[in-house]
């Protein structure tokens, strides 16, 4: 597996400059190109962690859920990204982190409860891949998981248009309407007396985040 610099855990000042610069130009691009247009900002917050639930369609996704905040956030990607120079260490900058596909990959998520725990908002994507049409899929639990382990909001997103932009598939980028549609924060349940959050409230608490990552699916289609 890639060694994992504790840099891309993100302290380092260079690679926060990197990712100032890099996500203004990205998101000044994604407005011009896309005419990329983004509701309910007010929810994403301001200070402390959080993990954002994306609807994925498109690896476009990962550059326009940049204009939710100009707070860095991170993310997690494919783990054959990292092996080439210098394209790992930009990624890194940009506060990714890599995990390996096809795995119960327990490294990626320690990876994800660090970033929580240590104060930093965290990009998921609870279907666990991109898929395909305007149906949510069926959600995996890492998202209740982390946010119910750290005590943390999740804040759920609806992308439409990045599908239609560049699909599965695609070879090219194409010029359509993108839209972002971000949903008040959705709170943990709280475990009781001390111990753990049962597996029935995080189970329920993945199906009131299907819900409502379908709700703000739809309200961004209806925008694009």
């Amino acid at each position: 597996m890639t060694t994992f610099d504790s840099k891309a855990l993100g302290k380092g000042r260079t690679g926060y400059v990197v990712y100032l610069i890099v996500r203004n130009l990205l998101v000044l691009w994604s407005r011009i190109y896309f005419r990329l247009s983004c509701s309910g900002r007010e929810h994403v917050p301001k200070k402390g962690a959080y993990v954002m639930a994306a609807v994925h369609r498109s690896n476009l996704d990962i550059i326009v859920i940049a204009a939710t905040t100009t707070r860095r956030q991170r993310y997690m990607g494919k783990e054959t990204l990292w092996r080439k120079q210098p394209f790992n260490w930009l990624l890194s900058a940009l506060g990714g982190f890599p995990v390996t596909r096809g795995t119960v990959d327990r490294v990626a998520l320690q990876r994800c409860l660090d970033v929580v725990k240590g104060g930093e908002p965290l990009v998921l994507y609870p279907e666990g891949t991109r898929l395909s049409g305007p149906t949510v899929g069926p959600l995996f639990e890492g998202v209740s998981y982390v946010a119910s382990k750290c005590s943390v909001p999740i804040i759920p997103v609806g992308i439409a248009g990045t599908e239609r932009a560049m699909g599965k598939g695609s070879k090219g980028v194409r010029p359509c309407r993108v839209h972002l549609e971000i949903g008040p924060p959705i709170m943990p349940p709280v475990a009781v007396d001390g111990g753990r959050v049962s597996r029935a409230a995080m189970h329920a608490l993945t199906e009131q985040l299907r819900d409502e990552l379908q709700r703000l699916f739809d309200v961004a289609q209806s925008k694009v």
